[in-house]
């Protein structure tokens, strides 16, 4: 007997955007706002979807409407064609006009203040007609926008599990332990308390297993994602820390000297240039991605 696969809903661009939308915003007005549509026209379209989709994506509760759980997979493929959509839309524009249009790169700080200024301006001198964006913001934060193609590619601390993006190493960075000041660096079971990386950061994982395979007692008394905070804090004695050795031993652009106290390095941590898997071909990207490994 052959199966005859159900019919293709016949779904738009337009609509799958709404959902995005809907999914990141806190209300429909803010997701109508976002698109630049009214929210008459963002419910029309909703309403529409679900019935070419044919399951029921929302739910009222009081007098808001909410996704309904079993809507999360709708979302996750609207995620992916926008997504594409919006990469094949920015290919077509780089094939018609050349080196015009606009590049937007995610940097964990590390990344773009201290590995790759240089070729940042390099970039910028070398591609006068392309709009370059950057957004400096921790790992985390930069591959929900990849994924969501919000940025087209990113350069942070290589995630444990990619989830449907392409990583490849760039950097290995040394993370070194920083003594409150005063304080001598001895053996790893007289460290602590710590100011470290917020919880969840892909760095703060990598710094609390190798700390506990050293026996070390992780108490960790304060949190910051700003590498100059943790070290200031350090030298204010309020807590051990692990930095990157790059940011451990520069100044801080208000003019404070580097970190006193520095102790041995720890363990490292790879810098990585994630991209989304199946991506449509972007020039500009490769471009960019070759300038930063020159």
């Amino acid at each position: 007997m052959i199966e005859i696969d159900p019919p293709l809903p016949s779904l738009t661009i337009p609509q799958l955007s709404y959902l995005v939308a809907v999914a990141s915003a806190s209300t429909f007005s803010e997701a109508a706002a976002s698109l630049g549509v009214t929210t008459s026209a963002l419910s029309q379209g909703l309403a529409e979807l679900e019935r070419r989709v044919g399951i029921d994506l929302f739910e009222r509760m009081g007098r808001r409407q909410v996704l309904r759980p079993e809507a999360q997979e709708v979302v996750a493929y609207a995620r992916r064609v926008v997504a594409d959509t919006r990469g094949l839309a920015r290919w077509a524009a780089d094939a018609r006009t050349g080196r015009t249009g606009r590049l937007r790169v995610g940097m964990i700080d590390a990344a773009a203040v201290e590995h790759f200024p240089t070729q940042l301006r390099a970039f910028r001198r070398a591609e006068p007609d392309l709009e370059l964006r950057l957004v400096v913001a921790p790992s985390a934060q930069l591959l929900e926008e990849l994924r969501a193609g919000d940025i087209d590619l990113a350069v942070v601390v290589e995630p444990p599990d990619p989830g449907g993006l392409d990583v490849h190493p760039l950097v290995e960075e040394p993370l070194v332990v920083v003594a409150p000041e005063g304080r001598e660096v001895g053996a790893p079971t007289e460290w602590g308390p710590w100011v470290l990386f917020p919880q969840g950061s892909h760095t703060r994982a990598i710094i609390e297993r190798e700390l506990r395979g050293r026996g070390a007692v992780v108490e960790v008394v304060a949190e910051s994602h700003q590498p100059e905070v943790l070290r200031e804090m350090a030298r204010l004695g309020v807590g051990w820390t692990v930095l990157p050795e790059t940011q451990a031993r520069s100044g801080t652009r208000r003019g404070r000297s580097p970190a006193k106290g520095i102790g041995p390095v720890l363990t490292t941590r790879r810098l990585v240039i994630a991209r989304r898997r199946g991506r449509v071909e972007q020039p500009a990207v490769d471009r960019f991605v070759t300038a930063l490994r020159g």
